[in-house]
This record gives C-alpha cells, structure tokens and sequence, in this order.
C-alpha cells in the first residue's frame, strides 16, 4: 500500500506533537514534586524548631477565663512542659496585690484603680456575676470539691516554674505600677514582640 508524502508528513507532525506533550508533561510533574519535597522539608524544619512549650497570651479580666488559663498551666506543666503566660489589659487585675498601694498616679490612672478588680481574689465571672453573688459562690464550689483557689493556682505555678510576662505597654496605658504587683518568683515585663517570638517556638498557643 503506497503512503502519499502528504500523509507521511501528518503523521510524523502528529508524532512529534505527541512525544513533545509528554515530555512537557513529565517536566510539569518533575517541578510539582520537586515543590513538593521543598515544601515537606519546610514543613519538617518548622515542626523540629517548635519546643515542648505552651504559650498563653491572658486578656481576659474574667474569674473563669483565668481560672481556665491557669488549669491548663498547671497541667501542662505537670507534664514537664514549659509553659509561658503573657497578661495584658484587663487580666493585669489578676495579678495586682490587693495589699500593695503605688504613689504619684494622676487622676485617670487612679480611677482605673478603682474601678478595676484588685487581685485574683476580686474578679468577676463573664456570665451569672449576679452583683458579686457568682464569684462567691463560685469560690464556694471550688472549696468544696477540693480545687485550688486562684491564689493557690498562682502560688503553684511559681513552684512550677511557669513565666508570666506583664504587658508593658497595657501597664503603663492603665496606669499600674510594678511596686503594685504580686511577688511572683518568675515575673518580667516586657512588650508584644516578646511573646510573639516565644509562641512562634512554641508547639501550642492559645489566646483568652
């Protein structure tokens, strides 16, 4: 059978487009896995650079949301995590001694003084307050069912060793002095970028 040189042409045409396509395939598919084994390699250098460390950035000046905060602490330290909890704003109040007074305030800062809880023993719940009457009973629950007190909670997790940092900035915006402020055994104060770097290490954040 005789095969025109005009069909000849067709099909070596069609050859070459063809052997052509899969090559470019291939070469699509070659660069995909390559990005691919670039990527599990980032992957894999994030999850070794990451500690055993729980990071915690406290906002909340409510009993329960600290409380919860602070159970969580508490647990993972117990299992040899370190854990480290940055207070700012409204949660400052927990860690202000109620027995501590600082002098030289102006007039707004003296105000917020006021009108805020003074120590971990003075928050408000977030739901049911009821004029002061949750808290209470709250607190009574708590004893009965042999739970810590936020006192003892704190108390324990500075034999822990758990690091609070307190929010510069939020400090000094509501006018707290660091002569007001709990005796804990590992208390610093530093700014935002601070527990930005260390939650970046760490293998678990939350925020409350």
């Amino acid at each position: 059978m005789l095969i025109c040189s005009s069909n000849l042409t067709e099909v070596f045409a069609f050859s070459f487009y063809y052997f052509t396509m899969q090559e470019d395939k291939g070469s699509e598919l070659s660069l995909l896995q390559g990005q691919i084994d670039e990527l599990k390699k980032k992957i894999s250098r994030l999850e070794n650079s990451r500690k055993d460390q729980l990071s915690i950035a406290i906002v909340s000046g409510d009993m329960d949301r600290i409380l919860a905060a602070m159970i969580i602490s508490l647990a993972a330290a117990a299992m040899d995590t370190q854990v480290k909890l940055f207070f700012s704003f409204w949660a400052l109040s927990a860690l202000r001694d109620r027995k501590k007074k600082a002098k030289g305030k102006n007039f707004i800062s003296k105000m917020f003084g006021i009108m805020l809880p003074k120590g971990n023993n003075n928050l408000k719940l977030s739901k049911m307050n009821m004029a002061g009457m949750g808290p209470v009973m709250m607190k009574y629950l708590m004893k009965k069912q042999n739970v810590l007190s936020l006192e003892q909670m704190f108390k324990e997790a500075g034999k822990l060793g758990i690091e609070i940092t307190i929010c510069e900035m939020s400090m000094n915006l509501m006018g707290f002095r660091r002569e007001e402020m709990i005796a804990y055994p590992h208390l610093r104060y530093a700014g935002a970028g601070t527990f930005v770097a260390e939650a970046n290490e760490s293998s678990i954040q939350f925020f409350i």
